[in-house]
């Protein structure tokens, strides 16, 4: 039986584009087995009803808690003013339920409900952004509206990625996601012309424009990044526009690397021994194989990314012999005019990253053979960790305050 969720109240201020209640809604659509009804007569007898505050922003991991835990109270701590914005309780608790979050009784009103915080309710690992981000729940002011924008945007952004993805598009992609809320644009219509550039770009390499063709491949990279964090901000995700996104990313890049090697007028190295049929070969098969690892450890060991199971393995993903890296290394060689060392230089990456994966997944197997179930990482951080190693700045969220608010709240 699907939950019944109930929101109290709203807020005026847009968020990406969207209002709280209709940003609560998609999310509960998105996260399945919910009913949004607008009655509280409407909830069943012997069933379960979740009452939140339509003038808060929920993370999806709290949301998708608290639809699993029945018999909860959800609070929130802000300006030292303690908040009751969510209540999973029986259907014959409603009223009173109501009542807490209206702030108008105490919450001792429903002594079985015991009460959580987002932090001891929901994990700060997401395993889906691959990344440990302390889950959050904020009160939706005009004065945050700019902070809790930048909030909803840094939280769809995935923790263990390339360094173009990680360090140099954040900026201009929040940019550009704001250009496309503001103009109607949807995630589906950036994906298509993702895929219109890599065509073009393609053809550019093919026949040697490769000035052009890395311009509209970097192009292609950046709109790759906006799409998610649009779908993500917008709560507009789809399978069927995942898979589209995600097999655009996982089929072109060899056939760039292919169309780059066919569009040289000449191929000169260093070595006689090495040909372009030799390094398009090394590219293509090592592409393939690790490909072929990674899906093996998340099938066979993990069922999580190879990438996120070791700080050793999250280093490796910023340099890893992805689309991103090995256009810095085309981009470099084209623009010292020797675009036949670009491939080449590819070609050596992913030898060694490839050799890298296959070393890792060998250990993984031992490891999970004399040791039990892998874990990935940051998994195993707690939500208050202290530990300030490189790989924990590099890779996760530290906690912070919640956002000042400048109205009141229930106690």
């Amino acid at each position: 039986m699907a939950t019944c969720v109930y929101i109290v109240g709203d807020s005026p201020i847009l968020l990406w584009g969207l209002s709280s209640r209709e940003r609560l809604h998609r999310m509960f659509q998105s996260i399945g087995k919910t009913q949004v009804i607008d009655n509280l007569r409407m909830v069943p007898a012997n069933s379960s009803i979740l009452l939140i505050r339509g003038d808060y922003v929920f993370d999806s991991r709290v949301l998708s808690s608290l639809i699993q835990t029945p018999h909860v109270m959800l609070k929130t701590l802000c300006k030292k003013r303690l908040s009751i914005v969510a209540a999973h309780v029986p259907s014959h608790l409603k009223d009173d339920a109501l009542d807490v979050i209206n702030g108008t009784v105490r919450p001792d009103v429903l002594p079985s409900i015991h009460t959580q915080t987002p932090e001891t309710l929901t994990s700060a690992y997401h395993a889906q952004l691959k990344k440990s981000d302390p889950p959050f729940v904020l009160p939706i002011t005009l004065a945050d509206q700019n902070t809790l924008e930048h909030k909803l945007f840094s939280g769809a952004y995935k923790g263990i990625t390339d360094l173009v993805t990680k360090w140099i598009w954040p900026r201009p992609a929040k940019w550009a996601t704001l250009v496309c809320v503001k103009n109607g644009i949807r995630p589906n219509h950036v994906t298509l012309t993702s895929l219109i550039l890599v065509m073009i770009t393609g053809w550019l390499f093919f026949n040697g424009y490769y000035g052009l063709g890395l311009m509209t491949g970097w192009m292609m990279t950046f709109l790759d990044t906006v799409d998610g964090k649009l779908a993500r901000v917008t709560v507009t995700s789809s399978r069927i526009g995942h898979l589209f996104d995600h097999g655009i990313d996982l089929i072109h890049p060899p056939l760039w690397y292919i169309a780059w090697g066919i569009g040289l007028s000449a191929f000169i190295p260093e070595t006689s021994w090495i040909s372009l049929k030799i390094v398009l070969e090394l590219i293509v098969g090592g592409y393939i194989f690790g490909r072929l690892i990674e899906g093996a450890f998340q099938v066979w060991l993990g069922a999580f990314g190879i990438f996120c199971w070791r700080p050793i393995d999250s280093y490796h993903r910023l340099i890893t012999a992805r689309r991103n890296p090995n256009l810095i290394l085309l981009t470099s060689a084209f623009l010292i005019g020797r675009p036949d060392i670009g491939l080449i230089a590819v070609a050596i990456l992913t030898v060694v990253s490839t050799q890298i994966l296959l070393l890792r997944f060998t250990i993984a197997i031992y490891t999970r053979l004399t040791s039990g179930t892998l874990h990935a990482w940051l998994a195993t951080l707690d939500n208050a960790t202290t530990n300030q190693s490189l790989a924990i700045r590099l890779f996760t969220t530290q906690p912070t305050t919640q956002v000042p608010s400048t109205t009141g709240h229930n106690e």
